[in-house]
C-alpha cells in the first residue's frame, strides 16, 4: 500500500475557512460595486472616446473664435454657441470618407434637442450650388458653414478630411477626431450624453 503524499494546496485556491471568508466578501463588494455603476459581472465600463479612437485635447483649451456665414446666408459665431455641446466637423465635397461620414452625422444631429447639442459642417469649398448638390443628393439638412478663406480651418490646424472637434458646453476643446467616424453609434451618443450632462 502506498504512503500517502504531503499535498500541498494550488495557488490560489483557499487553504483555510478565514481565507475563504475573505474572497467572499470581497467577491460581494465587488458584486455590489458593479450594481451601483449599472452594470451586470460580464460587462465592462468603457470610455466613449477611447473606443471611438477620439483624441483628449489639453485642459483649458479654447475653442476658436470664429463667425461664419451658413449656405442660407445666416451668420453663425462661435460666441453663441457657449452654453451648448458643439460637434464641428470639417469636410469637403471631393473627400470620399466625408460622404461615408456624413450620413451618421445627420443622424446623430436628429437625435439631440439642437438647444443642448450643435452639430455643425465646415467646408472650404466655394462652390456653393455644388455643396448644396451634395447635400441633396445624400438627403442632409446638416448646417454648412462656408469657410472659403480658410481662416477657420488654418485657426482649428486642420490638416486632413474629415477632422471633427468635440467642444463642452464651457467652449473649450474636449477632444478632436482624424478621419471618418461612426457618430450614430452607441458610443458617440453616449458621449454627447456625457458632455451634456457635464456642468459648465
Amino acid at each position: 500500500m502506498q504512503g500517502r503524499r504531503n499535498q500541498q494546496p494550488a495557488i490560489g485556491v483557499p487553504c483555510n475557512a478565514g481565507a475563504a471568508r475573505w474572497l467572499g466578501l470581497a467577491a460581494g463588494l465587488l458584486v455590489c460595486a458593479l450594481s451601483a455603476a449599472g452594470l451586470s459581472a460580464g460587462e465592462t465600463v468603457t470610455d466613449p472616446m477611447a473606443a471611438l479612437k477620439i483624441s483628449r485635447m489639453g485642459a483649458g483649451t479654447d475653442m476658436p473664435a470664429f463667425t461664419l456665414e451658413t449656405l442660407d446666408g445666416q451668420a453663425v459665431a462661435s460666441a453663441d454657441l457657449k452654453g451648448k455641446v458643439v460637434l464641428l466637423n470639417f469636410w469637403a465635397t471631393w473627400c470620399g470618407p466625408c460622404k461615408d461620414e456624413m450620413p451618421s452625422l445627420e443622424r446623430l444631429r436628429k437625435q439631440f434637442d439642437p438647444a443642448d447639442v450643435v452639430v455643425l459642417s465646415v467646408t472650404t469649398d466655394h462652390q456653393r450650388a455644388g455643396i448644396q448638390a451634395f447635400m441633396k443628393h445624400l438627403g442632409l439638412a446638416l448646417p454648412v458653414l462656408l469657410d472659403e478663406d480658410q481662416e477657420v480651418s488654418g485657426s482649428f490646424m486642420v490638416r486632413g478630411l474629415p477632422m471633427t472637434f468635440l467642444v463642452g458646453k464651457d467652449g473649450k476643446l474636449v477632444g478632436r477626431a482624424v478621419g471618418p467616424r461612426a457618430w450614430d453609434s452607441p458610443e458617440a451618443v453616449a458621449l454627447l450624453l456625457g458632455l451634456k450632462g457635464a456642468a459648465r
